[in-house]
């Protein structure tokens, strides 16, 4: 079934026999087209999956992104597997751009709720672009009426900011107001849980706490292993949310010794989990929804409102009898509807739509907290980062990849897309305490536009860390305005972000990732330019588009110190300025030096 809309002809396809559907072009505004899909029938019915498809020329289109694609952000074909995105995973938008980082294509749906398929791949016949969007992917609700919104973006504009009209335009839309953002949130983060993994220790704990408060840490995220004594990593021991007394003897003096150091303090849970060996496991049984990694774990199923009520309460109660000042809610993606489940509903369930329920749920959470701490803070892991996360919570962390700094990079920028003012953060940085110095700065260097968190033991490893790690905290500290408020310009995203800029009318900075690649200098601001090195290489080229005159370089290394400090004179075309490895540059106009 064809419609024409807005200058294109999508095609429809897949159960027609239960719902009439509607494909219509409500608007243009400036570019952007609004297309509105609709079904409806005259009785509910089960919706099968339905796949509205339509082409778009391969002309001057070199890459691909979605909140998902990591390392795969070149073209794809038409029989890729397509990307994913529901509630709590992903979001609703791909964007096709061209080398020069111009947006071609990018589209986006109104639906971030329901589970949805898309994809964007070449057909090799007619080169071009199959447009295929899928949706009601997992098992539905009955349903008469369904609608979902579709922005068709073609204006040549940078991608990264035809994706930040997306991000708002998705924060207008009814039910999807992001949370207010703490300045709590925004404030580098202690972690234990590659430091400690589920050995969680207070003492010791406390005493790393004390460290990291002087390099400029606020707050400490205690991770799994408070709840329990074993140490299997597992979740079979999961759903009760009582303190191991092994573990911690009492954890309100615990929380209280950490605030008296100056330290906020969170603690993990991992929501749907109900493990074997808990109380929680015979009081839910008969409503779960499925199992995670085996059968001793299983997921709660959160349409039934006692399981809803009581996740809720275990927060509230941590909250009030604790007195902690946020939570890392974990796993909120595993509230996954097993096939043998497909069409479960009532028997004391008040909602059909698992999705729904798990908005419900998380919705009431984030209200209930609130109510009891304003400034509360809820940390969400990529994937799950989506526009009605912004909703439930305040902080988006990188997905978990130790040791790997090329990782925090790629993953805290593809998050910060997305994302407005909700506080990106990296994933815990850890390093070997053999490691080179200059290497341990790549750590913060490719976590630069995202808030930092640290998951080392702050006391075993060398002087010279510790003093990498507090130079490049505080210089993270001094230009956190930039960094995370200022225009952002990730470059070539198929290429894994090579240069990345930020910039507003005092500061501009870039920060260079790929060797020999080159920044390029192409606004006038009147303080600073800031050129930071995050490769291994001992110098840089830069490009000043226009002739910037004499200007004070002062170069530092991967310690902060100076190495050089001198006049120099830019004329415009390409420089090669040397810097030491993991090193910065500090450009300013002589003439406002006074």
């Amino acid at each position: 079934m064809d419609f024409s809309a807005g200058g294109r002809i999508i095609s429809v396809t897949g159960g027609e026999e239960k719902f009439q559907y509607t494909v219509e072009h409500l608007y243009s505004d400036q570019g952007v087209d609004y297309i509105r899909f609709s079904m409806h029938a005259n009785k509910a019915y089960y919706p099968d999956p339905v796949t509205l498809s339509w082409k778009h020329p391969a002309v001057d289109i070199h890459g691909y992104w979605d909140p998902t694609a990591n390392r795969d952000k070149g073209l794809r074909i038409d029989f890729s597997e397509p990307s994913a995105s529901k509630a709590t995973f992903s979001a609703p938008v791909f964007s096709l751009y061209n080398s020069a980082g111009a947006n071609r294509l990018t589209v986006a749906l109104s639906d971030a709720l329901r589970p949805m398929q898309f994809r964007a791949g070449i057909h090799e016949e007619t080169a071009q672009f199959e447009v295929w969007v899928k949706l009601f992917t997992e098992a539905s609700p009955q349903m008469t009426d369904y609608e979902v919104i579709m922005r068709v973006d073609t204006r040549n504009m940078f991608y990264a900011e035809s994706l930040r009209e997306v991000s708002r335009w998705w924060e207008g839309l009814p039910g999807y107001t992001p949370s207010r953002v703490p300045e709590a949130a925004c404030q580098p983060m202690y972690s234990t849980w590659y430091s400690f993994h589920q050995q969680v220790d207070p003492d010791e704990i406390e005493r790393q706490c004390l460290l990291a408060k002087e390099l400029g840490c606020d707050t400490v995220i205690v991770d799994d292993g408070w709840q329990t004594a074993n140490d299997e990593r597992g979740y079979a021991f999961c759903g009760d949310w009582q303190v191991s007394p092994e573990r911690i003897a009492d954890m309100k003096q615990f929380v209280d010794r950490v605030h008296q150091l100056g330290m906020r303090f969170m603690l993990w849970y991992s929501v749907p989990f109900v493990g074997v060996h808990s109380q929680a496991w015979k009081r839910f049984e008969g409503k779960y929804i499925n199992t995670y990694g085996g059968k001793d774990t299983a997921v709660l199923d959160p349409r039934f409102p006692e399981v809803r009520e009581y996740l809720i309460h275990t927060y509230e109660q941590a909250l009030n009898d604790w007195g902690i000042d946020g939570f890392k809610l974990d796993f909120v993606d595993s509230f996954l509807l097993s096939e043998d489940m497909r069409f479960s509903g009532g028997e004391g369930r008040d909602y059909d739509s698992v999705p729904e329920a798990v908005d419900r749920l998380l919705t009431d959470v984030m209200a209930r907290l609130r109510a009891i701490k304003p400034d509360v803070m809820i940390e969400f892991r990529q994937n799950y980062i989506g526009p009605l996360m912004r909703k439930y919570g305040n902080m988006f962390r990188v997905a978990d990849c130790p040791n790997h700094h090329n990782q925090n990079r790629i993953g805290s920028l593809d998050i910060r897309l997305l994302s407005g003012n909700t506080a990106v953060h990296s994933d815990m940085m850890m390093w070997n305490k053999g490691d080179l110095d200059e290497n341990v700065a790549l750590q913060f260097i490719h976590s630069l536009f995202s808030v930092p968190q640290i998951s080392v033991r702050l006391d075993e490893i060398p002087e010279t860390h510790q003093q990498v790690a507090a130079y490049w905290l505080a210089f993270w500290k001094e230009h956190r305005s930039l960094l995370l408020e200022g225009t952002l310009r990730p470059m070539s995203p198929e290429m894994m972000y090579p240069v990345v800029y930020a910039y507003h009318d005092n500061d501009w900075l870039a920060a260079v990732y790929g060797e020999n690649f080159v920044a390029s200098m192409d606004r006038t601001v009147s303080g600073s330019y800031w050129l930071v090195n995050g490769t291994s290489q001992d110098r840089l080229i830069v490009n000043w588009t226009e002739a910037a005159g004499d200007m004070r370089m002062i170069v530092r290394n991967c310690h902060g110190l100076t190495v050089k400090d001198e006049i120099v004179t830019l004329k415009q075309g390409a420089h090669v300025l040397e810097v030491p490895p993991s090193g910065l540059i500090e450009l300013t106009h002589v003439a406002a030096q006074g």
